[in-house]
């Protein structure tokens, strides 16, 4: 059987976030494989209870012995966010560049691993053989440090996975992209382009960080009270661009939220940030004018846990923010985030501070490419086949349509679990394989959690009921019954207390004979305490009824 390069996407397509991506070269079940990137995604309200998504990678976990490695292209959590909790399924050398590699260093010691998990460091823009994958890394420009596009060579075959990646000529942080590299790998010959579609839809250019540096700058200097600047940590430009605004205005700055300090830790270490001013405690920034001081902080997005908003509503242990300061929202709102952020900034605006936000001015500009920015990616790469990835359903048509347009023979939009092969020959799905997600609930992964988010939702919705039944050994009570509550209204619409329903629900249930059976605690007396609720309220809560032998 001859070998062959394929592509498999168990996370990242047909979404956006939780980036993992499988390429396989060989045949059957001599195929050996490499991982790249294994990101989270952060559950919405339909999720309650649950911490972080990660892919299922089920199907590669079965495969592990063949899985040579995991490279990583950069330290965003949807691409990094997962290692933690899912290397130990995997258990095989990790590769990445130093900023990221001191982020996920970080992870792996809250989680126990350090001593297990190996990081092997790569140079940015280096080279790397890893069992019959030679990769070469070329270096391109993000809302991070150290993005890392990948060219994977295998036999005669060439991909080019790009990471998420923009073409920024002033990045403040690093290097700007490595256009020569691309243009060289073209010239070389690429069967095939993986490559981000985030920004398909949107004309233009992105836009750089150095115009961001002097629009903050300009903002911050006109600003007469405490000035407060919340953006996403790990773009490490824009704090750089936010500090020498803090200097150039006379500010003392200080770091609120765990993110914020952990990426501007790691930032230090791997030799950035190096000309950002000195860093005052929080502690101790509340002795200082409010004309002296920036505050720069995590929550863009409204988190309730975030350093912002706990300042909006006056529960920070250290800093207070007061009418007349101003409150910068350097960031975009990411979709489905809209209503937590503008509620952030309502309860800002509530106390009298001026909010931001980048409609405001140009304080915000985004890391992924738009459309002239994907125009100039083809253009050098000229690759025959184009796979869309990061992005949803309408990003990734709308990615595979401008590449057609540009000249490329084939524009494959597919699905997490399509295993594609690239080469030899056209492009075409080959497989199927099973895809999903894994929950983080606390300190479980939860493979399954369809059963546990949908009685969570229902408890959202109608509350809990509880019943003790104290009885003795003959099974009949001896004890009335104890009835608890919780997310239940006090009375119905007649000022009828809805315990007095419920008690008479379990009155209807006790049999003639006075001897309570299993079959009477576990279905009918909760369902005639359901449907007596129902009848007078309007809702069926979820019922617990307990039997305690005394």
């Amino acid at each position: 059987m001859e070998d062959s390069l394929v592509f498999l996407p168990l996370g990242g397509t047909g979404e956006i976030g939780m980036n993992c991506n499988l390429y396989g070269y060989g045949s059957g079940k001599k195929r050996q494989w490499l991982m790249v990137d294994l990101g989270i995604t952060f559950p919405r309200l339909e999720a309650p209870g649950i911490d972080v998504i990660t892919p299922d990678i089920s199907y590669i976990a079965a495969r592990k012995k063949q899985l040579c490695g995991l490279v990583l292209t950069h330290g965003h959590e949807d691409h990094i966010g997962a290692v933690p909790h899912l290397w130990p399924e995997l258990q095989c050398p990790i590769y990445t560049t130093p900023f990221t590699a001191e982020l996920v260093y970080g992870k792996l010691v809250e989680a126990g691993l350090e001593e297990r998990a190996e990081i092997r460091l790569i140079p940015e823009s280096g080279q790397l053989d890893i069992g019959p994958f030679h990769l070469d890394f070329i270096h391109l420009t993000h809302s991070i440090a150290e993005m890392q596009a990948v060219k994977i060579s295998c036999g005669d075959s060439k991909v080019l996975h790009t990471g998420d990646w923009k073409i920024d000529p002033d990045p403040v942080i690093g290097r700007a992209s490595e256009l020569d590299a691309l243009e060289a790998a073209g010239d070389e010959g690429i069967d095939a382009i993986i490559c981000d579609s985030t920004n398909v839809l949107s004309s233009g250019r992105s836009g750089s960080e150095k115009h961001v540096a002097g629009e903050l700058a300009a903002l911050v200097a006109a600003q007469t009270g405490r000035v407060v600047v919340t953006t996403f940590a790990s773009n490490v430009a824009r704090l750089a661009s936010i500090g020498a605004a803090a200097r150039a205005s006379d500010r003392h700055v200080t770091l609120a939220g765990l993110g914020m300090r952990k990426i501007f830790r790691a930032a230090l270490a791997t030799g950035y940030l190096n000309d950002f001013p000195p860093v005052i405690d929080d502690t101790e920034a509340g002795y200082l004018p409010p004309d002296k001081l920036l505050i720069l902080c995590t929550g863009s997005q409204g988190e309730p846990r975030a350093a912002m908003s706990r300042l909006a509503d006056g529960s920070h242990p250290h800093l207070t923010l007061e009418a007349g300061d101003t409150a910068i929202f350097s960031s975009k709102m990411i979709p489905g985030n809209e209503t937590e952020i503008l509620d952030l900034q309502n309860r800002l605006a509530k106390r009298g501070i001026k909010v931001m936000t980048a409609g405001a001015g140009d304080i915000h500009v985004s890391g992924h490419p738009c459309r002239e920015e994907l125009e100039d990616m083809y253009r050098l790469v000229r690759p025959r086949i184009s796979i869309p990835v990061h992005g949803e359903a309408r990003h990734l048509i709308a990615h595979a349509e401008l590449a057609q347009s540009l000249g490329t023979e084939q524009a494959l939009v597919i699905e997490n679990g399509d295993m594609v092969q690239l080469a030899p020959g056209k492009a075409r799905v080959i497989d199927r394989v099973p895809v999903g997600r894994f929950y983080l609930d606390g300190q479980l992964l939860l493979e399954d959690a369809a059963a546990v988010l949908a009685q969570r939702r229902k408890l959202a919705y109608v509350g809990v009921v509880s019943v003790a039944l104290a009885v003795d050994k003959a099974g009949r009570l001896c004890a009335d019954p104890e009835i608890s509550t919780s997310g239940l209204p006090d009375c119905d619409s007649e000022g009828i207390k809805l315990s007095d329903w419920i008690r008479e629900a379990i009155e209807r249930s006790l049999p003639d004979n006075g001897r309570i059976t299993r079959d009477i605690v576990t279905a009918e007396m909760p369902q005639k305490i359901g449907r007596i609720l129902k009848q007078n309220w309007g809702k069926k809560p979820v019922v617990h009824v307990m039997l305690v032998t005394v």
